[in-house]
């Protein structure tokens, strides 16, 4: 199971293998900031406060927009978080800069 936390509205879905955070999010009505869906705005940024070992791993886009602290909090971009076969449970808050 996923919890995906928007800006005013949260679901609990389940997690479908090769989709994005962004990607579950906007299928299932979350209020989810975003501009650009390849990673190079930075404004789907969101904080997973469980189950990273359940998402692949971080991309280069990632590694070019947030700084290594951020990554190291558990912050990802929603649009290149990717979900894993099997994962288990994954939660995750919008968290844009501004």
């Amino acid at each position: 199971m996923i919890e995906i936390i928007g800006r005013s509205k949260k679901a609990t879905v389940d997690a479908e293998a090769g989709l994005t955070l962004l990607d579950l999010a906007l299928k299932h009505d979350v209020d989810w900031g975003f501009s650009c869906t390849r990673g190079t705005c930075a404004r789907c940024r969101c904080l997973v406060t469980e189950g990273m070992e359940y998402l692949e791993e971080v991309t280069d886009a990632e590694w070019n927009r947030l700084e290594q602290e951020e990554l190291d909090e558990g912050y990802r971009l929603a649009c290149q978080a990717v979900i894993k076969n099997g994962a288990g449970q994954v939660n995750v808050v919008n968290k844009p800069y501004f």
